[in-house]
């Protein structure tokens, strides 16, 4: 069993914090016994554990359930706080709809085949062009993002079938990377996942970090994608999942063993064995800071 990381082995652990996909939840969807057990033992004692998803609130009904609707999730990459006992989005950081369709108009010019679809935390629109990848009886359409964008959203998402998301990410951060926050969370899918400026899983799990009394020392974070690396380079102590994507293994030094070894128990297991996570002193503010949109 892995053990904890030698350069940690001062921080005392007052918040574990996972993204969902490739790190808890296996190809199937499906989250271990093991994985659930390891977070029933540090909700146990009294420590925060936080889900970081690109997730929308709809897919997270699943995981709430699995995991005894324990605590607060962050979704969409960070613009919606999603509490899992009630199962409701408590707090939004939005995108301003005036810059929502300045970016889509920027994009447009350096992807002219981009389809745009929003996610507003309460459902799910998309062009008429837009292919979504899984059937709802609930989605709605409308010719063009523009008639879509009539408030704010959390998340504007965008597809180009000939392309894949890296190639995607690299045109779109020089096109709109000063405008809005760009990420992917899956190399091999055409899928580009805009955020609000400045709202990144990082931003939004400092605020509830502090409200916890937990400083960015204090956080144990996992991931495996691009939309992790925020949320992963602020945290103290921080694990990229075997298998992840390279750039997120690169960036990260220490390395989990992947998601169908359950990784994150392994992990989990021995901090707790190593008596390294605890409650939190005082609060104390720490880490980027969110900005209300």
């Amino acid at each position: 069993m892995p053990g904890p990381r030698s350069d940690a082995a001062g921080a005392r652990i007052g918040l574990v914090a996972t993204d969902l996909d490739g790190t808890i939840v296996r190809a199937d969807g499906s989250v271990s016994d093991r994985v659930v057990a390891a977070l029933a033992a540090v909700v146990d004692l009294g420590v925060p554990w936080v889900f970081v998803s690109g997730r929308p609130p709809r897919w997270m009904h699943e995981i709430a359930t699995a995991t005894a609707h324990h605590g607060i999730a962050i979704c969409a990459n960070g613009a919606l706080v999603y509490d899992l006992r009630d199962e409701v989005v408590v707090e939004r950081f939005e995108i301003d709809t005036d810059l929502a369709r300045q970016t889509v108009l920027r994009l447009r010019e350096v992807m002219p085949g981009a389809v745009f679809a929003v996610e507003d935390g309460d459902g799910f629109a998309h062009e008429v062009a837009y292919r979504p990848r899984w059937e709802h009886p609930d989605l709605v359409s409308a010719e063009t993002a523009e008639d879509l964008l009539t408030r704010p959203v959390a998340k504007l998402l965008v597809r180009e079938e000939s392309s894949t998301g890296d190639a995607m990410l690299a045109l779109a951060q020089a096109a709109v990377g000063d405008l809005v926050t760009v990420t992917h969370s899956n190399p091999g899918d055409c899928l580009l996942e805009i955020s609000a400026p400045g709202v990144t899983k990082a931003t939004t799990l400092a605020r509830l970090a502090a409200e916890h009394g937990v400083q960015a020392h204090g956080v144990l974070a996992f991931g495996d994608q691009p939309n992790d690396l925020a949320m992963l380079r602020w945290a103290g102590t921080s694990y990229a999942m075997g298998g992840g994507h390279p750039d997120v293994l690169a960036a990260v030094t220490a390395h989990a063993p992947p998601v169908d070894e359950d990784g994150v128990a392994q992990i989990v297991e021995a901090y707790l064995a190593a008596g390294a996570i605890g409650p939190a002193g005082p609060a104390s503010p720490a880490g980027p800071q969110s900005r209300r949109r």
